[in-house]
């Protein structure tokens, strides 16, 4: 196992649209944990979910995230980020435009203004993470 460079880094976060894992705290204290597609903005992570899902409640109660990242096929790779979660009250321009460039990552760019429109609807919250640790280890097997 070999730890990643901040160049390495960022290319696994960027170079392929892996679904990331996003944990929470619920307020009793238990893990949630989520998928959730993602895009970045600088070194924050940025991700949108519905104002009445169990992350927003969670996140609103305690934002402190972890988000895990990683690559199934050998030799493995993973990326753990630990950081704040921060509700965003963005425009609804701005908000549409997020969830098509995050959409657009996973869906193709084809099809990132369809998304857009359809996930960036009042009610969805924009999430913006700022690490706090960030773990990156590449060549697990080897």
């Amino acid at each position: 196992m070999e730890k990643m460079t901040n160049k390495e880094y960022r290319a696994f976060m960027l170079d392929t649209a892996r679904t990331a894992k996003c944990a929470t705290v619920r307020p009793d204290g238990m893990p949630h944990v989520a998928p959730i597609w993602f895009a970045m903005d600088g070194d924050n992570l940025m991700f949108t979910t519905w104002h009445e899902s169990v992350k927003a409640a969670n996140i609103q109660h305690n934002p402190h995230v972890a988000i895990c990242v990683d690559d199934e096929h050998p030799p493995f790779s993973f990326v753990i980020v630990e950081g704040e979660a921060e509700i965003l009250d963005p425009t609804p321009e701005e908000r549409i435009a997020w969830a098509g460039r995050i959409a657009g990552r996973y869906m193709g760019a084809d099809q990132a203004e369809a998304f857009g429109k359809r996930n960036g609807v009042p009610g969805e919250l924009l999430i913006r993470v700022k690490p706090t640790k960030i773990i990156a280890n590449k060549n697990l097997s080897d």
